[in-house]
């Protein structure tokens, strides 16, 4: 089942890591990018970073975008998408 945003990591992101545990934690779905894999991945990250490839980069349904969101964030635009 695809998820409500896509998240693009990579193998050695410990940010990442802890982001994926919270996220399954809640029960919230998501899709996975491995920038490292696919350099279309992370040419969008690069666009929206400022050219850097700063993960976790999500991007939601809306098109919008959060570097390195905690939790609580993620949450939070997972409710305004969904009002």
């Amino acid at each position: 089942m695809s998820g409500s945003f896509t998240m693009y990591s990579t193998p050695a992101c410990g940010y990442c890591h802890r982001l994926k545990s919270q996220l399954d934690r809640e029960g919230i779905a998501f899709d996975v990018v491995d920038i490292e894999q696919q350099p279309e991945a992370a040419k969008l990250v690069e666009s929206v970073n400022n050219g850097n490839q700063t993960v976790p980069t999500l991007v939601y349904a809306d098109g919008t975008a959060h570097t390195n969101p905690s939790l609580a964030q993620v949450k939070a635009k997972l409710a305004e998408l969904a009002a």
